[in-house]
């Protein structure tokens, strides 16, 4: 038992140093390896800065050369430098040198012609100035002549060859628009089938020919010729409602209040089928598309208006040929001219109801319906009342100009009658109370017709003679003017 202990220990024992001397082996070995890899690693260290050392010696160097290499540019251009700067100062001094030297050569000369002077005015006896003026004067004289007969010459040569060509513009454009102008006059004739119609037509004790005058506002004439009735007055409108409404009820045979009355609002309304188909006609007679219907309509009103005696619509149709003609020629917008032309005087149509020019009512209604800027700019410019902002506006008071200026076109008479009557009847229908107004008899009388509700028998009267007066005081006529103030009650009922 105690040998096997004591074999067991001394065995263990030498397992124990054989182990120990194995373990021992392994840490030399390691310890040996890792002496060589530090070893290694040292050497490529080593390695490396001196590769290192090396290529930062080796840039130092070259940034050496090229530090080197600028300074000697450097001096170089220094060099340079200072040369050219010792040139300057060099070609400085010798050119003041010869500044000098022509200042003292300009003195020189100022004394020797001054000198020069001074002796010639010693010699002449008279000085500079009054030789400098005499010879001015001498030379004006010479030549002033001349100059003033070339000038002349110029301008004659230019105007007669503006002339020239201004007649040849305004010639071709008359010839290629050559409209008749038929002159309205204030009177209309109806020639009756016989002599006795004429009875039916004034009535029991006048009452037809009073109704058919109330509501036309015309005067109705039965006695100048045979077999006619002449209807007067100064409104064309109301003349040709008269007439229509006449010859209807001649057709129809029965001539009496109501039935006058029936045929004069059929007349009025045939009266604006005309004036639409007189605007459309002027439209298509012009060229012009795109127009507003409104603007068509107050066109076709123009068939009924006069200026200076002449038809408002066929002026307006002549002016716009006539424009479009001379826009031709001058190569102005010949489709602006055209429509400004024809729209020059739409404002007529309604200046007896709106208060303003005709120039200022046109300008509103076309902008009103949308025409065109150019347009409106070319016809404002026609009476001058504004400035010519284009060529076109120019064309357009040309043209207007040439219309209005033919032979027998105008007649200034005429229209200082038509708007005497036109402000007798806006005199009168500015009193409170008057329904309607008619200026008759060449103007020697106005019929005037009151609201019975409003006026009556008393005040009427009262009416007639404050007309009357206003008249004396604000109108100037020849002659006298008859106030006739009509109030009439009408009573009317149905049986069923």
């Amino acid at each position: 038992m105690s040998l096997g202990s004591v074999l067991g220990y001394y065995a263990r024992q030498s397992i124990a140093k054989k182990q120990a001397g194995t373990l021992e082996a392994k840490l030399q070995k390691k310890v040996l390896k890792a002496k060589q890899e530090s070893e290694t690693l040292l050497a490529e260290a080593e390695e490396k800065t001196k590769q290192l050392l090396e290529s930062a010696k080796k840039e130092a160097d070259e940034r050496r050369c090229e530090v080197l290499k600028t300074e000697r540019l450097l001096l170089k251009r220094e060099n340079i430098l200072d040369q050219k700067i010792s040139t300057l100062e060099k070609d400085q001094k010798e050119f003041q040198e010869k500044v000098e030297k022509l200042r003292t050569v300009k003195e020189s000369l100022e004394k020797l012609r001054q000198e020069a002077i001074d002796n010639l005015e010693r010699i002449s006896k008279i000085s500079k100035e009054e030789a400098k003026k005499e010879l001015l004067q001498n030379l004006e004289k010479e030549y002033q002549q001349e100059a003033l007969e070339r000038i002349r010459k110029l301008e004659q040569e230019g105007w007669e060859r503006y002339e020239e060509k201004a007649k040849e513009i305004l010639t071709t454009a008359i010839q290629k628009c050559a409209l008749n102008q038929a002159q309205e006059v204030t009177t209309t004739s109806l020639n009756l089938p016989s002599e006795e119609i004429k009875g039916r037509i004034i009535g029991k004790e006048g009452r037809n020919i009073r109704t058919l005058e109330k509501l036309t506002g015309v005067e109705v004439i039965v006695d100048e010729a045979p077999e006619s009735v002449v209807i007067s007055g100064f409104d064309p409108v109301r003349r040709h409602i008269a007439k229509i409404a006449l010859e209807k009820l001649i057709k129809d045979g029965r001539i009496q209040p109501a039935k006058i009355e029936e045929q004069v609002q059929s007349a009025e309304a045939d009266i604006n089928k005309q004036i639409k188909e007189a605007g459309e006609t002027a439209v298509y007679d012009t060229g012009i598309i795109g127009l507003e219907p409104k603007i068509v309509q107050l066109l076709g009103r123009l068939k009924f208006r006069t200026s200076y005696g002449q038809n408002a619509l066929l002026h307006s149709i002549e002016v716009s040929h006539l424009a479009a003609a001379l826009a031709a020629e001058v190569g102005a917008n010949s489709s602006i001219c055209k429509k400004a032309g024809l729209l020059h005087d739409i404002g007529k149509a309604v200046d007896h109801q709106i208060e303003g020019s005709h120039v200022d009512i046109g300008i509103k209604i076309l902008e009103k319906f949308g025409a065109e800027k150019e347009v409106i700019s070319a016809m404002k410019s026609h009476h001058e009342e504004y400035s010519y902002e284009t060529i076109e506006s120019i064309i357009i008071q040309v043209a207007d100009q040439i219309s209005g200026a033919r032979p027998g076109a105008r007649k200034d008479t005429l229209e200082n009658y038509l708007k005497r009557l036109g402000e007798l009847e806006k005199l009168a229908l500015s009193f409170q109370g008057v329904d309607k107004a008619w200026a008759l008899q060449a103007g020697r009388e106005i019929r005037i017709f009151v609201k019975p509700e409003q006026i009556d028998d008393l005040q009427a009267k009262a009416l007639a003679k404050d007309i009357a007066k206003q008249i004396q005081e604000e109108l100037r006529y020849p002659g006298e003017i008859k106030v006739t103030v009509i109030r009439e009650t009408r009573v009317i009922e149905h049986a069923k």
